[in-house]
């Protein structure tokens, strides 16, 4: 028996099998979770299917979280299968094209501050509304982030404010639904190769800079964020609440790495 055997589990946000969501579909499964799926939009519904089928899924349903309409109707469909279920991972980001390029002040807009909080933040409050009727206590809320949250990160730009709000709604979501025996956490994981990433300029030499700087001297995988959301959703972690958990190899510990030293002459 797994450590999740016994939870149901709904997981968003899979663009491809390299999504972090599809490595945590993955762990969950592995570790006895029955699991449901979102897709964002025709284009992504095979992709997600494909995630389903292999983690004995066929609870495959849309979601754009940009409407409220459609997080209430995937929830209402969702417990047509499942009348109560232990929680969700909202694997969700968004800034329009633009926004992660260049100086920050240059780059960054109204519309795209606006849609890039929105999407990436109130999303996760969003979903917590609608499924706070169906969820059953010990029920477990994770969310992702990202080191550019609390510092600032080239080409990152307005996604790092985004990431902060996100970090500040898990506190105050875990504030509000603690009474009812419910967790909020997020994994701040270190950079990986996903589609989403590929949008982030000069990303192959973040990553190459993370390898060498970071103490385990290693990057990170979609299964070690997986296997870490795995315990958060586990009663293993049934103290843990309203914490940004960094899954990093140590990369944010350290202030001034000897790979940086190295460079200068």
């Amino acid at each position: 028996m797994g450590i999740l055997s016994g939870k149901k589990i709904l997981i968003t946000g899979i663009a491809s099998e390299r999504s972090i969501s599809a490595g945590i579909a993955d762990s969950m499964y592995e570790q006895g979770a029955e699991l449901a799926f979102t897709y964002m939009n025709d284009k992504l519904k095979g992709r997600v299917e494909k995630v389903a089928a292999r983690c004995g899924s066929d609870i495959v349903l849309p979601l754009d979280v940009a409407s409220d309409e459609q997080i209430k109707d995937c929830f209402a469909e969702l417990t047509k299968k499942w009348e109560k279920f232990d929680g969700f991972v909202h694997a969700i980001a968004f800034a329009p094209p633009g926004q992660l390029d260049g100086d920050y002040l240059d780059a960054v807009t109204r519309e795209g501050f606006q849609i890039s909080h929105d999407i990436s933040s109130y999303s996760f409050a969003a979903m917590a509304k609608e499924a706070r009727p169906y969820l059953n206590p010990k029920a477990s809320l994770t969310t992702l982030s990202y080191l550019g949250a609390v510092a600032a990160i080239s080409n990152y730009n307005v996604m790092g404010l985004a990431k902060a709000s996100l970090e500040a709604n898990v506190r105050y979501m875990a504030n509000a639904l603690g009474k009812e025996d419910i967790r909020v956490n997020a994994i701040s994981a270190g950079p990986i190769r996903t589609l989403a990433a590929s949008g982030i300029s000069n990303f192959k030499k973040m990553l190459a800079l993370f390898e060498m700087s970071a103490p385990l001297k290693r990057c990170v995988t979609i299964k070690e964020v997986g296997d870490l959301a795995s315990v958060l959703a586990s009663d293993l972690s049934a103290s843990l609440t309203g914490q940004i958990l960094y899954a990093d190899n140590g990369f944010s510990i350290s202030a001034l790495p000897d790979a940086t030293l190295d460079l200068v002459k």
